[in-house]
């Protein structure tokens, strides 16, 4: 780590306070200030600025306003979902964002079905998304816990096609489910609910280390190659240093070891080193964004080398 920890630290405000926290050791009062920057410098000040009056991104909940593109021009990620996980990500003080939550509860509508933004909607990772969001600033997203609790497939996991027939879980929605629910384990442990989505948690969890977080458990081979691959910022998709990310924020906030059905998939992110001590960025996803924040593709990346450094510290303290 000490070979790329100068070069993490020289970042945007949104990184650099997390690489401190995470990896450098910095005491809290060191950490907590470059933390506050992100309001003021930065990502954060950049993105903040193209909040529409009305409380919005771009004009919508999760496309710009009158979006007609196709999927084959690749998602926006500029609307008011995807630039609300981004702040949430880097750390922003919610306070910042007050009055956000009113103004999105009058003025944001789902593009499905006209729903009211912070009631969510039908698709697992939006309302993943918008559960993780609401608790961040303080809205009214109970319900969202409880639409989880109802929605899991047999298998244990979720699926975004429930809608349309799924009855077999996918490995993108289970994961965003699990950090939407770890949040609200997080933040509302002591509401009478908190056992049944504590229960669905240990469900979907149980889903990915089954599956060795990448293997069918059909037949044992990979589910495909994009879940060997690694991209950021992670967006909707599932890859293993993305689900490793999240099992080891899950396990600290549990306070329980490593699961040792995650050691092959850690390997493979170890693998993946550079011999300098930086992982590459794999591809950027398609599709308009307000400005890049990572490297391009073929790379090295500071993001994805701030959290491959991150898991297999957390991973190899516990195997020491």
């Amino acid at each position: 780590m000490a070979e790329v920890l100068p070069w993490l630290l020289d970042s945007d405000p949104a990184l650099r306070w997390q690489v401190e926290r995470d990896l450098a050791g910095s005491p809290p009062q060191v950490w907590e200030a470059t933390r506050a920057r992100v309001a003021t410098e930065g990502f954060g000040a950049r993105l903040l600025a193209l909040q529409d009056p009305d409380g919005q991104w771009a004009g919508g909940a999760f496309f710009p306003a009158e979006f007609k593109g196709s999927p084959e021009d690749g998602q926006p990620w500029t609307a008011t979902t995807w630039s609300l996980n981004a702040l949430r990500d880097w750390g922003l003080d919610a306070s910042v964002l007050s009055g956000t939550p009113e103004l999105l509860e009058r003025n944001s509508r789902w593009e499905y079905e006209n729903l009211p933004y912070w009631g969510g909607e039908v698709d697992v990772c939006i309302n993943s998304w918008t559960l993780s969001n609401g608790l961040w600033l303080g809205a009214d997203v109970h319900g969202i816990a409880e639409w989880f609790v109802e929605h899991r497939l047999p298998d244990g996991g979720w699926n975004c096609l429930w809608v349309e027939g799924a009855e077999r879980s996918s490995v993108h929605s289970t994961l965003n489910a699990l950090k939407a629910l770890l949040d609200y384990e997080k933040a509302c442990g002591s509401v009478d609910s908190a056992g049944s989505v504590a229960d669905a948690r240990r469900c979907g969890e149980e889903y990915l280390l089954s599956r060795s977080l990448f293997r069918r458990l059909s037949t044992g081979e990979p589910i495909a190659p994009w879940a060997l691959t690694f991209s950021y910022p992670f967006r909707w998709f599932y890859n293993i240093l993305n689900a490793a990310d999240y099992f080891r924020a899950a396990a600290l906030a549990d306070g329980t070891a490593p699961d040792p059905r995650m050691a092959e998939a850690v390997e493979i992110i170890r693998a993946a080193r550079q011999p300098d001590g930086t992982w590459l960025q794999a591809r950027r996803h398609p599709g308009e964004v307000w400005f890049e924040i990572d490297a391009p593709a073929g790379e090295p990346s500071k993001w994805l080398t701030f959290h491959a450094t991150r898991v297999l510290g957390w991973w190899d303290s516990h195997a020491r």
